[in-house]
């Protein structure tokens, strides 16, 4: 059984999750979120060209299975389950969201955001996760805060989104998890 660290295609976001960790634990201070209560329930990547996303879904399916693919904002999205996990602060995430390259281009590539799940009404995850968050944090330069509802042809759960970004990594609320949200679509 090969771990995702070992995997040629994806050794790139192996030496890419250091700065990641650290640029994330350096946002949610700023922010002054306490992560520790949190479940994040996966991690997601960015990408410029559809052959790195290609590369990095070969070395996903070497360590791990493909949960879901499906065309969310006009372009694919595969969601991989790993053997094992990759970790990030105290969390250890066995969901990968892997998406093909969209209109937006990202000053990187590689890991670039994680996701919490605020389980509530739907209509209170603003409110809810804007309440996690230091007012000053928010108000700080380069912070930016957008809210969507991002949607795949299948799915049967409304999953609104609150990201928080700095523009080099990304936190997302939600108010279900992804295995939720897949579920959805059978």
């Amino acid at each position: 059984m090969r771990t995702w660290q070992t995997i040629e295609e994806l050794q790139d976001i192996v030496e890419d999750l250091p700065r990641f960790t650290q640029d994330l634990q350096n946002l949610t201070t700023r922010l002054g979120l306490d992560i520790a209560p949190l479940n994040a329930d996966h991690i997601s990547l960015r990408c410029h060209q559809n052959t790195t996303a290609e590369r990095w879904r070969r070395g996903f399916e070497q360590c791990g299975a493909l949960l879901s693919e499906n065309i969310i904002n006009g372009r694919p999205i595969c969601l991989f389950k790993l053997r094992e996990p990759v970790c990030v602060a105290h969390w250890q995430f066995t969901v990968i969201e892997l998406p093909w390259p969209g209109e937006k281009r990202y000053p990187h590539e590689g890991w670039e955001h994680v996701e919490i799940v605020l389980p509530g009404d739907i209509a209170t995850l603003n409110a809810r996760a804007l309440a996690l968050l230091a007012d000053e944090g928010l108000s700080q330069p380069g912070i930016s805060v957008k809210t969507s509802s991002p949607k795949g042809e299948r799915e049967r759960l409304p999953n609104p989104t609150l990201a928080v970004t700095d523009g080099k990594v990304t936190v997302k609320f939600h108010p279900w998890t992804i295995e939720e949200i897949v579920a959805s679509e059978q």
